[in-house]
């Protein structure tokens, strides 16, 4: 019998949601619409392909005969639609109920659409649990793609991953394929003839061995150097071409190999994602240490064999990393809950359409990829997420203050709202507001990112760009390093404490900053009273902070006692999260002088009025004080990494007010309109 092996190749096209136009159109330009216009003059050759829910919205708007190429494609069977979550969320990670309806929500979207429906799904992030079975059985997903190294964890060789395996859980199947890590790191990096060369060589004597492939499509014409290596210089066709000029080689859909070949058994995995993310996922300085024993494995030649039992982190691990990802997580369940907790003739399409969106998995994590330090993908959520809250508040009145411990970090937070500003107040001491939402604008003020320490940061400093070129192949991004911006040591600074709006600290005349620590609040109505003592010269100064909202307006009065002889300086920082960030759409307004931008530094002495006007957001933020003020104003740069290296990101504009302590004898009522 002649010696034979399938190639299951499935791409994956996705955008986050809350994207910019811009782009999903460079993506489709440079990507999504070149490969569909090459694979479609190959009929023979069978592929599978999965697009998010939101990704193919607008594709099929804006690229209607591209997406009709799709189409034809999947009605002569050259072509196999995989579904998933409509958003792409980490089914994982949210709500059960929500698993079923955000793959059904695709599956019937695909079906009426493309004319398919979906056998096989594609897994987020590839982030594997088994609670995730009963949900994908339900919805009728027979088959998913995970990573071979899921299934080297449990102890099988890579020599046995030539088809697929079956698990369960509460007595529902589904059928697990293993995408080879080998053929994602050559695909399409390396040359096409080498490709095809060691396809052919995972050839045996049974018709059932597979070649299996599940990867972003991305990776064909977005990342670096790849437009010119896929389309200009033919590499897709190459390869294309290589494949069907094989005797050995035998591209098929995953559906029509499903049916043909049985499972190689049972399996059960181990929670896991793909290898990157288990370094990503882990804090400094365990990723340290992670990393340099991965790096001591290989340089003594033991990390093919023992990779399965040098492992990282679990993907959840980003909540226990970032206040503000475990934040963003626990809003949407309990708004999850609040939606599901409806009669059904109180639910509506708007706040389905609204729960989904704030479930697309982006926002929440980071790595070379995921959009947790991009602030237009958090504003996306929380822009979500509010559109959601405020319809459910009309059809479900909520209490003017609600005080719970949300994030489960031990300390609770009082929620302030009016219909129109939610102010989320933290009593973890700090008396600081993580989370100020306008309704009208759909968007969270306090929506910023506190700068801790990644391990990528030992590397900026210290690698070359580890480009290729010629018949070599090209640079795959997991291993090129390079930086879009210049980078220093001050722009990887960790912050000290959470940047939250008006955290505030009592200044000595020497500098030396003391941050304030208030103590619960006792029983009052929609307003929020806390004390802390000063740190200044008399022993028993106190000041009172007292937070509350009046229509548009947040207002937060402070009120001094006993700071007779007191010296020093009374500071709060008020860290807003502005849509233009460093853009020419913000500005600063004084009066009828306009200073500046956000990303510039600012000092004014003698202010008692200040306005922010953001065109992005479509509205402004006016901060007044009762008091003149010294004000200082900077952006609040972090240091990430992505695909094309590493870069700064403006989170937030840093507003520091300041008194000297012979001014704060009337107190001082600091307020924000929201217009």
């Amino acid at each position: 019998m002649a010696k034979s092996v399938a190639l299951l190749l499935g791409v994956h096209a996705h955008q986050p949601v809350g994207n910019f136009e811009s782009v999903l159109d460079d993506a489709h330009v440079r990507c999504y619409g070149p490969f569909l216009r090459v694979l479609h003059q190959y009929p023979d050759f069978r592929f599978a392909i999965h697009i998010s829910g939101w990704l193919l919205e607008y594709m099929l708007k804006h690229y209607p005969e591209d997406m009709a190429l799709l189409k034809e494609m999947v009605e002569r069977e050259q072509a196999e639609l995989f579904g998933a979550g409509f958003t792409e969320p980490v089914l994982a990670s949210i709500p059960a109920r929500d698993r079923v309806g955000q793959i059904n929500k695709l599956s019937s979207y695909l079906k009426q659409h493309l004319g398919q429906s979906p056998q096989g799904a594609w897994l987020t992030e590839r982030v594997w649990e088994s609670t995730v079975v009963p949900a994908l059985s339900k919805s009728g997903v027979r088959y998913v793609t995970v990573d071979d190294y899921h299934f080297m964890c449990t102890g099988k060789a890579s020599e046995v991953l030539g088809g697929y395996y079956t698990t369960e859980e509460d007595g529902c199947t589904v059928d697990l394929f293993p995408i080879s890590e080998a053929l994602r790191y050559r695909l399409p990096f390396s040359p096409a003839a080498e490709v095809v060369s060691y396809l052919e060589s995972l050839a045996d004597d049974s018709k059932q061995t597979a070649a299996i492939y599940f990867d972003d499509i991305e990776k064909f014409g977005i990342w670096p150097e790849t437009y010119e290596w896929v389309y200009e210089r033919g590499w897709l066709r190459d390869f294309i071409e290589g494949v069907l000029a094989s005797d050995i080689i035998k591209p098929m859909r995953y559906s029509d190999y499903h049916a043909m070949a049985r499972t190689r058994g049972v399996v059960y995995l181990p929670t896991a994602s793909y290898i990157e993310m288990n370094e990503w996922t882990l804090p400094v300085p365990a990723a340290h240490h992670y990393a340099d024993l991965v790096a001591q494995e290989k340089y003594n030649n033991r990390y093919e064999m023992n990779k399965p039992y040098v492992r990282g982190g679990i993907w959840r691990n980003f909540f226990m990393r970032y206040p503000e990802s475990n934040w963003m997580h626990k809003r949407m369940l309990q708004l999850s809950m609040r939606y599901h907790g409806l009669p059904d003739n109180k639910k509506t399409e708007q706040m389905l359409t609204a729960l989904y969106d704030c479930q697309a998995n982006d926002a929440y994590w980071h790595g070379l990829f995921g959009g947790l330090y991009l602030p237009h993908l958090r504003r996306a959520l929380y822009n979500a997420m509010l559109k959601l809250e405020a319809v459910l508040d009309k059809v479900t009145e909520r209490p003017a203050r609600v005080s719970l411990d949300l994030d489960l970090d031990g300390h609770d937070e009082v929620f302030l709202q009016n219909g129109v500003l939610q102010a989320v107040v933290r009593l973890d001491g700090s008396a600081s507001l993580c989370e100020f939402d306008s309704y009208k604008l759909h968007h969270n003020f306090a929506d910023t990112l506190t700068r801790q320490a990644e391990h990528y940061h030992r590397k900026v400093n210290a690698q070359p760009d580890h480009g290729h070129d010629g018949a070599g192949g090209i640079a795959n991004p997991h291993e090129r390093m390079v930086s879009k911006h210049e980078i220093t040591q001050l722009d990887m600074a960790v912050d000290t404490q959470r940047k939250n709006m008006f955290c505030d600290a009592w200044v000595s005349e020497a500098g030396h900053v003391k941050p304030l620590t208030y103590r619960k609040p006792g029983a009052s109505k929609s307003a929020l009273e806390l004390k802390a003592s000063l740190a200044c010269a008399a022993r028993s100064a106190e000041v009172q902070k007292k937070i509350s909202l009046d229509k548009n307006q947040l207002v937060v009065e402070y009120s001094f006692t006993k700071l007779v002889e007191a010296s020093g300086f009374f500071k709060v920082e008020i860290n807003l999260a502005m849509p233009s960030c460093d853009g020419p759409a913000g500005r600063f307004r004084i009066g009828n002088d306009i200073p500046g931008g956000f990303g510039q530094a600012m000092r004014y002495l003698g202010l008692k009025q200040l306005s922010l006007e953001d065109e992005v957001l479509g509205g402004s933020v006016v901060l007044r004080s009762s008091v003149p003020f010294e004000l200082n104003s900077h952006p609040h740069f972090s240091v990430s990494q992505s695909e094309a290296g590493f870069e700064k990101i403006m989170q937030a504009v840093t507003l520091i007010l300041q008194w000297p302590a012979d001014a704060l004898a009337d107190g001082v009522k600091l307020s924000l309109d929201v217009a």
